[in-house]
């Protein structure tokens, strides 16, 4: 872990280069920016792997949400053989794709979890340094706890990716890729059908393969997805705006309300993933949010963890 020294800065993302197909603009969850506090803490310098995950359930014989069957009670209009443990792959599609409609590359995979990433048929070998995948909030929150730490607050994240810097893009500067190098690992291709893979990487990456930011963290943009502590709710910004001043160490709205799915809860991810693009998300930007069901992991979200001083 590395210490990060807390202190005041601008919260949130107002880029106008930023906008997804159709010229939608995704970013009103990300204003109006707002002065935040936050106390220093440690982090994790990189997002936990499968080894150390592995160590974790070795030593508590956990289960993850994905290894266990959907109940009935829970999904009672469900087929019998629906109700099978799997998780959500990104499954490319052969053809183009209207980018409105996200259900068109991911499919629910029966047998798919944290030890077998893409399916059944796929295994850890040679991949003990890559993210740990397939996590829910709950898998992710039992990981902590095991390891005396906890998710770190959306403000916290935030705080710790900008590295110290203020105004910049991203946490290298204002260029995606300075003199032609890749700072981080995003899709390349035509999106959602192929990733090139011009960055070194088609698909996720073992952790700690691009530079780190000025506090010494790796992967605070691109590869996985990482969960907050946060519930999500669009509106939360605007709500902490409002009440004037600076925010103290703030931990979220009380509640969550997604108003695409209002009946799902769900928790703030920071920094993007290999999926992210400028043709559909490029939530690698400094201050962009993203949001997760608590009870579905993919194999594009993994965490890292954060402690209080002793």
């Amino acid at each position: 872990m590395v210490w990060i020294p807390g202190g005041e800065f601008s919260m949130g993302c107002a880029d106008p280069r930023n906008t997804e197909a159709g010229g939608k603009d995704p970013m009103n969850d990300t204003r109006p920016i707002h002065r935040v506090y936050v106390d220093g803490f440690w982090m994790d310098t990189h997002v936990v792997t499968n080894e150390e995950f592995a160590a974790f359930v070795k030593a508590t014989n956990y289960k993850t949400t994905a290894e266990i069957p959907p109940r009935k009670e829970d999904f009672p209009d469900a087929p019998p053989e629906n109700l099978k443990a799997g998780s959500v792959v990104f499954s490319p599609p052969a053809e183009p794709v209207e980018l409105d409609n996200h259900f068109q590359w991911w499919n629910y995979v029966k047998g798919a979890n944290w030890q077998h990433p893409t399916g059944p048929d796929s295994n850890l070998v040679g991949k003990e340094k890559y993210p740990v995948v397939h996590i829910a909030y709950a898998d992710a929150q039992a990981y902590c706890k095991w390891a005396g730490k906890r998710l770190p607050t959306e403000a916290e994240w935030e705080f710790a990716a900008r590295g110290g810097q203020a105004g910049k893009r991203f946490f290298w500067g204002d260029e995606f890729k300075p003199n032609g190098k890749s700072m981080a690992n995003t899709f390349q291709g035509k999106f959602p059908i192929k990733d090139t893979g011009e960055d070194g990487f088609a698909g996720i990456a073992p952790v700690a393969s691009f530079p780190p930011n000025a506090y010494g963290l790796y992967d605070m943009a691109g590869n996985v997805w990482q969960w907050c502590s946060d519930w999500y709710r669009p509106d939360y910004y605007s709500d902490l705006a409002k009440q004037g001043g600076v925010a103290k160490n703030p931990h979220g709205p009380e509640s969550s309300l997604d108003p695409a799915e209002p009946g799902q809860p769900k928790r703030v991810h920071r920094g993007g993933s290999f999926l992210c693009t400028e043709q559909y998300c490029s939530r690698y930007l400094l201050g962009t949010r993203g949001k997760g069901e608590v009870s579905t992991g993919t194999n594009h979200v993994g965490f890292r963890c954060v402690m209080d001083p002793k």
